[in-house]
């Protein structure tokens, strides 16, 4: 009987969603962090489910040759894959991609899916900081405990040290009400704002001396510039407003998606956030744009940033699972004819009243960015079986030394 604390040898098989790897004991599947595809390891149970255990390595007998000293805490938020050799970060990424594939949608793809990476170091532009007393970092797995957010590599060395300055400030005038920072800079890191979650109201006078500290710019909003072939996109967003968040895959990103639009179509842009896709493919594509995004401020964004593009962006503020009704009042007849449809959905996919509005409409193109590829896999079932193949995925590795991936799947009509 295996119990919490056991001690077992094993050898590691394929990654796993999440992070960990598989292993068997006994015809017992293991969920294993801190191990590589390929090699022996002991590892220590720390959890033991029916039908599947997890367990954390503790030594490496055989190590893989793809194994690397991890820097700092391996544990402490966005750390996970930190001790693999970053071209095989990116191999299992692919693997990881493909087996969601056939083993929830039950679908093969067309190709290996090809990984775009980047650089490691100083890629985040969107944080979210947890205060505790007077430090402020990021959670370690699993665990509400604080660790050091500078051992993560993620955040570039200005913005670690603006936010030691905010800690600073916090100290000095013994505000023990903040529990959360949310950090937002633009790509060239020339504007930082943050918001700061407080347990209570703050007097005005004490968030402007806060947020007026060296190296923060007056919010609430960043505004981006992004450069597609010749032309310029420039995008204001709030600090609270989602957003993609690797500095250097941003515009490789969009560019791809777009690339996908057909020019001068007519397109419809789910979950559009700020507008990231809608604007560039209006400016870029010429495309006729409906965007539809449900948040307040992102809405807000979307709308000001589509006016200012100059390109033919009409923004709706709703919720994606509306879309069946407005495009039944909207239209007469089955709905909207929308050549093409861009999805960009939070991480639990897209809900099945959004999704089968989306193919109801039948539209010619549909264009997939997941950031979960179980979701993904299982929305991909449902697309295929109402008359969709893929015509291509594509991934970009916004968040090295992570197991999170964004994908791009393009879905044609049969």
């Amino acid at each position: 009987m295996l119990k919490p604390g056991d001690i077992l040898p094993l050898t590691i098989e394929k990654p796993a969603a999440g992070g960990p790897m598989i292993a068997r004991h006994e015809g017992r599947v293991v969920l294993v962090s801190g191990a590589i595809p390929g090699e022996r390891v002991q590892a220590r149970l720390t959890r033991v489910a029916k039908g599947v255990a997890h367990a954390v390595t503790v030594s490496v007998e055989e190590p893989s040759p793809d194994r690397r000293a991890a820097a700092g805490d391996p544990l402490c938020g966005g750390c996970l894959y930190s001790h693999i050799a970053y071209p095989r970060q990116l191999a299992i990424k692919s693997q990881v991609i493909a087996d969601a594939f056939t083993r929830i949608g039950r679908i093969a793809l067309p190709a290996p899916v090809t990984v775009a990476g980047s650089p490691e170091d100083g890629y985040r532009m969107r944080a979210r900081l947890h205060v505790r007393g007077a430090r402020a970092g990021f959670f370690r797995e699993g665990t509400h405990d604080l660790c050091d957010a500078s051992v993560t590599r993620q955040l570039l060395p200005a913005t670690l040290e603006t936010l030691e300055r905010l800690m600073a400030a916090v100290r000095s005038i013994g505000v023990d009400a903040v529990r959360g920072i949310e950090l937002s800079e633009n790509v060239d890191a020339s504007e930082r704002v943050v918001h700061l979650e407080t347990n209570e109201p703050l007097d005005a006078r004490l968030i402007d001396t806060l947020v007026s500290v060296d190296g923060l710019t007056p919010g609430p909003f960043v505004t981006d510039t992004i450069t597609i072939g010749e032309s310029s996109l420039r995008l204001r967003r709030h600090v609270q407003a989602f957003f993609q968040g690797n500095r250097y895959l941003l515009r490789d990103l969009v560019a791809h998606v777009i690339e996908r639009v057909p020019i001068g179509a007519q397109l419809l842009d789910l979950y559009a956030g700020v507008g990231l896709f809608s604007v560039a493919a209006a400016v870029v594509r010429g495309a006729a744009v409906t965007a539809v995004e449900g948040d307040a401020q992102a809405s807000s964004d979307l709308h000001t940033n589509g006016v200012a593009g100059g390109g033919q962006v009409a923004t709706l503020r709703a919720s994606v699972e509306s879309i069946a009704m407005w495009s039944r009042a909207t239209t007469p007849g089955p709905g909207l004819a929308f050549e093409t449809v861009i999805v960009d959905p939070p991480r639990t996919g897209m809900s099945p009243e959004a999704l089968g509005a989306v193919v109801s409409m039948s539209p010619a193109r549909l264009i997939y960015v997941s950031c979960d590829v179980a979701t993904l896999a299982r929305d991909a079932r449902r697309i295929v079986d109402a008359g969709y193949g893929i015509d291509r995925a594509d991934a970009f590795d916004l968040f090295p030394n992570t197991p999170h991936v964004e994908t791009v799947v393009v879905f044609v009509r049969m």
